[in-house]
Order: structure tokens, then C-alpha cells, then sequence
């Protein structure tokens, strides 16, 4: 993190990761300090904000509580908690906008209502701001800020989205919970209720599931070329986290795309030698295509790009001012000045 977060709660955000996000904490060791430190805090904020979303009785309340931690924290008088410290020393250290993490607390409040996706688009949306604005503010902790770093780490957040979901369909079903697009189960003759009763797999389900892990293929294609964009030292922990999490996708193609009665993980081994493949991967040279935004995540890179690719230093906060103006406007109605 910033080299002057108070350790014993840089040590709280590592401890909460180590213990149920080992993907992002295979990947996090190929980052250099000055960006596993500050992501470390990042994912632990997002991890708290998940659970709490997740495991709490009341799931509206726990957004408003969300909510108002965001308030505290860009106020710069945080919860008094390791994890919500940690979090606003990073996003003042960054200049990350408050879109981001509001984009991410919106997602949470659809899962909280039980929102279900219609098509694809929608699909798209929910998993730009659950994961796609936690890529974006990635990058900006990374030092980019232009358009195309923050499109593909977009992409790249959607792609692990879509196999998060892949992964977890019969899990998510016991639960009451359904993230695939509804035209898609309509047309292989699912009904959303019936499923959600009775998760079973099927040829029907399968085919299902295949089609969103090809959506996340696509994904991860888009992606790819960005992560050349990143500064040199940064690339192989993202080559690493880009190929584990393609990886359980691949891993459950195998097993006839069944995430109901299997749940498709890749082995500690097996993450090793991703590590290993992602820093001969980061010293070959790479072709840097252009990055296009999808329109689900445009608002993110709108809200967080600027005309550089350089690393910025502290005016980076006039940013985020600018930011919490247009947003004070949106909310009362006024336009804002040109």
C-alpha cells in the first residue's frame, strides 16, 4: 500500500484476503510492493462490502451502511476499522473517483434486491460494476489513467465476472440467486423458478453456461493486449490473474460445463506455473491493439480517464473534486458548467 499506511492494518486487509480470496493472493505476489500493498487494501474493501451484502438479514440496510463507509471514507474520517482506514488512505494516495467504488456498491444493491438479467447487455452491466470498477481503479493504483488501460482492465473485470458466474451456478441457485441472461435460458428452454427449485444439470444448462464462458473468452481476448499498456513491473501479476481465472473456465469446459453438482478450481500447482508462464509472458514483446470500451463500462472510463498515459501526482485530486461536483449536480438537477 502507500508507503505510510499504518501496518497492523495494512497486515488486517491481508489476513481477510489470505484466508478466502487465494486467487487474488497467488496473483498479488507478482506485484511490486508499491501496488500489492494498496490492492491488497482495495480487495479488502470490496471483499467486507461482499459479505456484508451477502450475509446480512437486512440486504438494503447493508448497502445504506456501504453507503455511508464510502461518505466517511472521501470525507477522510473513515469507520474506525483496519479495513475502511486502509481503503481511504488508498483512494486519496490514487485519486480514485468515487464512481468507482459507487459503480461496485450499485452492483451490490442489485444483488440485494435479487435483480436477474434479461440478455446479455444487462449482464454486461452487473458485472461492470461489480468487477469491471474494480479493475478501473486497479489501473489507476497501477499510475494509468488513459482511456485504453482502463477499457481492457474493464474487460478483463467482466470476463472474470462472467466465469465467476459460469463457476458458481448451482451454488448461486441453492441460494436463491440466478446471474444468467433470462433470454438465454428461454431459449433452452429453462425456466428461471423451476431451476432455482430444483438446480439439476443438463444438456439444456450446459449449453447455457458454455455460451456465457465463450462471452467471457471474448472478454478475456479484449483484455489482453492492455495488459501491455501497464507499467513493465506490474504485468506479470496481471498475466497471472488473467490466466488463472480463464483457466477455471477452461477447467470446466472439461467437466461438461456441470457447476451444479462440481465447482472448477485450479490447483496451487497449477497457479504456480501460471506465475511462471506470466513473467516470461510479461518480458515478450506484445502487440498494443486499440482499446475500445463496451458501452456497459463507458461511464467508468469516463469518470476515471484523463489525456495521459503518465503516471500523475498529487493535482490527481482535482479529479476526484470535479468529480463529486458533477455528481452533487446530477443529484439536484442542475448541468453542470461546460
Amino acid at each position: 500500500m502507500s508507503d505510510h499506511i499504518v501496518s497492523p492494518d495494512l497486515a488486517a486487509c491481508r489476513t481477510l484476503l489470505r484466508g478466502g480470496s487465494l486467487s487474488f493472493h497467488a496473483a498479488s505476489l507478482l506485484l511490486p510492493r508499491r501496488i500489492r500493498n494498496p490492492a491488497t487494501a482495495l480487495y479488502a474493501f470490496c471483499r467486507v462490502a461482499d459479505d456484508a451484502v451477502d450475509n446480512g438479514s437486512d440486504k438494503e440496510a447493508a448497502v445504506e451502511r456501504l453507503g455511508r463507509r464510502l461518505d466517511r471514507a472521501y470525507a477522510g474520517q473513515p469507520q474506525n476499522h483496519a479495513i475502511d482506514r486502509a481503503f481511504a488512505d488508498m483512494i486519496a494516495t490514487h485519486a480514485i473517483p468515487r464512481t468507482l467504488p459507487d459503480a461496485l456498491i450499485e452492483g451490490l444493491a442489485w444483488d440485494a434486491a435479487g435483480r436477474r438479467h434479461h440478455d446479455i447487455s444487462e449482464a454486461r452491466a452487473y458485472a461492470a460494476r461489480v468487477a469491471g470498477s474494480v479493475g478501473a481503479m486497479m489501473t489507476l493504483i497501477m499510475g494509468r489513467r488513459d482511456a485504453e488501460s482502463l477499457a481492457a482492465a474493464c474487460d478483463l473485470g467482466i470476463a472474470m465476472q462472467f466465469t465467476n458466474i459460469a463457476r458458481d451456478v448451482g451454488e448461486d441457485a441453492r441460494q436463491a440467486r440466478l446471474y444468467l441472461p433470462l433470454e438465454w435460458l428461454a431459449a433452452a428452454g429453462i425456466d428461471p423458478d423451476t431451476f432455482i427449485a430444483e438446480p439439476q444439470h443438463s444438456p439444456a444448462i450446459a449449453r447455457v453456461i458454455a455460451r456465457l464462458l465463450d462471452e467471457a473468452e471474448r472478454f478475456y481476448d479484449r483484455a489482453q493486449s492492455g495488459i501491455a499498456r501497464l507499467p513493465l513491473d506490474c504485468q506479470p501479476g496481471i498475466h497471472a490473474a488473467h490466466m488463472i481465472y480463464r483457466a477455471i473456465g477452461r477447467s470446466l469446459a472439461r467437466a461438461g460445463y456441470d457447476s451444479i453438482t462440481t465447482r472448477a478450481r485450479v490447483s496451487g500447482t497449477r497457479k504456480l506455473g501460471f506465475a511462471s508462464l506470466a513473467l516470461v509472458r510479461a518480458a515478450l514483446p506484445a502487440l498494443r491493439l486499440p482499446a475500445l470500451p463496451c458501452a456497459e463500462t463507458r461511464f467508468l472510463i469516463e469518470a476515471a480517464a484523463v489525456p495521459t498515459r503518465e503516471p500523475i501526482g498529487p493535482g490527481a485530486r482535482v479529479i476526484m473534486l470535479i468529480d463529486r461536483l458533477e455528481r452533487t449536480d446530477r443529484l439536484i438537477g442542475r448541468p453542470t458548467a461546460a
